[in-house]
């Protein structure tokens, strides 16, 4: 090793002993780590976030994943609470312990933290055909309305074209001599 390779181990030897501080997170990537390690969780309809997060999902499309996971984030432990909605149909049992591996592995991945509490409530079964009918917005209707009204008048006004040009050559051969 020559002399500035040296240099170069020892300078980064002596900078990574010497910097203090600590390596904090905060509750909400937790709650995005988990929220986004959930969506491979088969059976896993949402993670409810209660009757007000409920309502603006209605209103708003919202890729808020973290919506409905509380995190309790310690130094050196996690501790998770949430409710769902299972597939009906499917081994809510088995759902939980997906919930639990994968949750304890993206976690410990990403933050070196680990998962020590994970509390999960069943607050409803859904078909996936009903859930994906409540999942529909307000935003989503408001678009389909506009969607079919604007068909409706593209129609229409193509409706009163074609009787304006008819009307139009009506007049014009109106006005033309009929003898030469």
């Amino acid at each position: 090793m020559t002399r500035r390779e040296q240099m170069t181990n020892e300078t980064n030897t002596q900078t990574s002993n010497s910097v203090r501080g600590e390596l904090t997170y905060d509750d909400k990537v937790v709650q995005k780590i988990v929220g986004i390690a959930l969506e491979e969780i088969d059976g896993l309809l949402t993670v409810d976030g209660g009757f007000f997060s409920n309502i603006k999902e209605k209103l708003v499309n919202t890729d808020d994943v973290h919506t409905g996971i509380n995190a309790e984030v310690g130094k050196k432990q996690v501790a998770l609470d949430m409710d769902i909605v299972a597939e009906y149909g499917k081994d809510i049992e088995d759902i939980y312990d997906q919930m639990k591996t994968v949750i304890t592995r993206e976690v410990k991945e990403m933050t070196h933290l680990d998962v020590i509490e994970l509390n999960v409530n069943v607050v409803d079964v859904k078909t996936r055909e009903e859930y994906e009918a409540d999942s529909e917005t307000v935003q989503d209707k408001v678009k389909n309305t506009a969607e079919k009204t604007g068909d409706f008048a593209s129609r229409k006004t193509d409706q009163a074209k074609r009787a304006m040009d008819k009307g139009r050559r009506k007049v014009d051969e109106a006005r033309e001599p009929r003898v030469e």
